[in-house]
């Protein structure tokens, strides 16, 4: 079983562009999660797939695989089909790339143990949301599920309600999926669902023609940079592991 993993990295990002290149102790963002996928060893290779010659040629001089790909795609997800298309693999994982410190037990969690029979699989990663303030968060995605773990709908809204039970857990999606190729294809080639359109979480696009989306639990503590407020805070927590000897 051939496994790719894919960073998709933009340059234009409205919040906050340049991203991926932002500086971390001396080494790009997008040089930390390259360097943290490529310690799951049941990943065969990894790309960083991106729309801009700023990005290639920083990946170039760090030594990180990369794929450029066309700079008009709607979603990350597109970007990912486009190099499936140049790159044969049974599954594909997908990893965001503001992610400089994600763990790769969390990574692999999300790997089979064997090939899918389903040619249309697609799975996603969910953790329980530990602070009140993520829950109202609408950059947080929200999930339920059902008794075999496929979702059932994500919001940005706080799902379930509380109507007549309180001893539960909110759940989160985390940024790692994993696809093969016809599940990529599927999600090009159909337009967007009417909850798709509202809520603007690509996934529902799955959901609502109903093919299954196995969601699979993980303890995870993300360190997302969505912002360069962010930012300060991860090279802050960096900085202290480096000191530290906690990374070399």
């Amino acid at each position: 079983m051939k496994i790719i993993a894919i960073i998709p990295a933009r340059y234009k990002s409205s919040r906050f562009p340049g991203k991926p290149l932002a500086d971390i102790c001396g080494k790009p963002m997008i040089w930390w999660v390259y360097n943290q996928v490529k310690k799951v060893k049941e990943i065969d290779e990894v790309y960083v797939a991106t729309d801009d010659t700023r990005i290639e040629d920083v990946c170039k001089r760090e030594n990180i695989l990369s794929v450029m790909t066309r700079d008009d795609h709607g979603s990350s997800t597109e970007r990912v089909y486009e190099v499936a298309c140049k790159i044969d693999a049974d599954l594909y994982i997908v990893i965001n790339g503001d992610e400089p410190l994600i763990d790769p037990a969390v990574i692999r969690a999300i790997i089979p143990k064997e090939k899918p029979k389903d040619k249309m699989y697609v799975a996603n990663l969910m953790t329980v949301i530990k602070k009140p303030s993520e829950v109202v968060d609408f950059t947080n995605i929200k999930v339920v599920t059902d008794c075999d773990s496929n979702a059932l709908f994500m919001s940005r809204s706080p799902i379930p309600y509380p109507k007549a039970f309180i001893d539960y857990d909110y759940y989160k999606h985390v940024g790692v999926l994993i696809y093969t190729r016809d599940a990529l294809k599927f999600f090009v080639e159909t337009p967007k669902g009417y909850n798709e359109k509202i809520e603007d979480v690509n996934e529902l696009r799955f959901i609502e023609h109903g093919i299954k989306l196995k969601m699979i639990e993980v303890e995870a503590n993300s360190l997302s940079v969505d912002t360069p407020k962010d930012l300060l805070h991860v090279q802050d927590v960096i900085s202290k592991a480096i000191k530290n000897g906690e990374i070399i």
